[in-house]
Parts: structure tokens; sequence; C-alpha cells
């Protein structure tokens, strides 16, 4: 089943980094970019999806590709994962107002106040292209993402 934003504009965001800097989709413009959603950096399948991903140079080594993970940790928590973990890659906090863009992608889960684990691959024209929701529990395949990226951008 497609996924009901695919094809559609990409919801608008203001969100601040690890090094509290905001990021807004306006910053994005004329980049394409995958949001790759995380309920808590620091649980075990959270850190493995995130290690594979910091290792994957394929994907964040891209010029056309900007790799954006969200999760609704305090940016604090954020900056403590990457610290731990080496990871130099975007990690953008979703805390306040608590989950209001994993809200607006749909990920949001009000009863344990997390993201779901969601992606969604955005062309340089704002318009989400590709998008999978994984199932509570269940890590993404990193070869979906290559794929999707590979498809929109070659």
């Amino acid at each position: 089943m497609t996924h009901p934003l695919v094809g559609q504009q990409a919801p608008a965001f203001r969100m601040t980094d690890t090094h509290g800097r905001t990021v807004t989709t306006e910053d994005l413009a004329g980049t394409a970019y995958l949001l790759v959603f995380v309920p808590f950096a620091f649980s075990d399948t959270c850190t493995n999806e995130l290690i594979d991903l910091r290792s994957a140079d394929d994907l964040l080594g891209r010029d056309d590709l900007r790799v954006i993970v969200v999760s609704c940790d305090s940016v604090y928590t954020l900056k403590a994962w990457a610290d731990t973990h080496s990871y130099k890659a975007d990690l953008l906090s979703d805390f306040w107002p608590h989950g209001e863009v994993s809200r607006q992608y749909g990920v949001f889960n009000p009863h344990k106040g997390l993201a779901g684990r969601g992606s969604y691959l955005v062309d340089a024209s704002g318009t989400v292209r590709w998008a999978i929701v994984n199932p509570e529990g269940e890590a993404r395949d990193l070869a979906e993402y290559r794929s999707a990226v590979s498809f929109l951008l070659g």
C-alpha cells in the first residue's frame, strides 16, 4: 500500500539539531533528503539502525542527498548519543512541541510519546517520493533506502 504522503508536498518543519542550530524545510529547498524517524536514540534497535546508517557512506556521502534523523528525544539526549557513537549526520529533535513533526508525518504514537519508524525520501522540489513505516521494534533495511535513493537520484 502506498503511503498517503507519497506524491504530496512534504510537511514543513522547524527543529533543532545537536549543535543548537535550527533546521527548516526552507533550508533544504533544492536538496533531496531522506527523513528517518526513530523512537529513542539510546534504544537497542534505534542504536543499531543509526550505527548502520552512520556506516552507509553510499548514502551519507552523496552530494545530492541529505540524511536527517528525527527523534522525540531532547537535543541533549541526541547530542549525548551522537558523541557516544561518533555520529556526524543530522540528528534533529522533535521534543517540543512534543512530536509535532512526527504527527505531521503520521508516525507519532501519543500513548508512548515517541515517533514510529517512518522514513521519507523527499525530492529537491519538496515532494515526498517514497515512504516506509515499519512496525514497532522492527528495524529498517538499508537496502530499501539504497533502492529508493537509486531510483530517485540514480
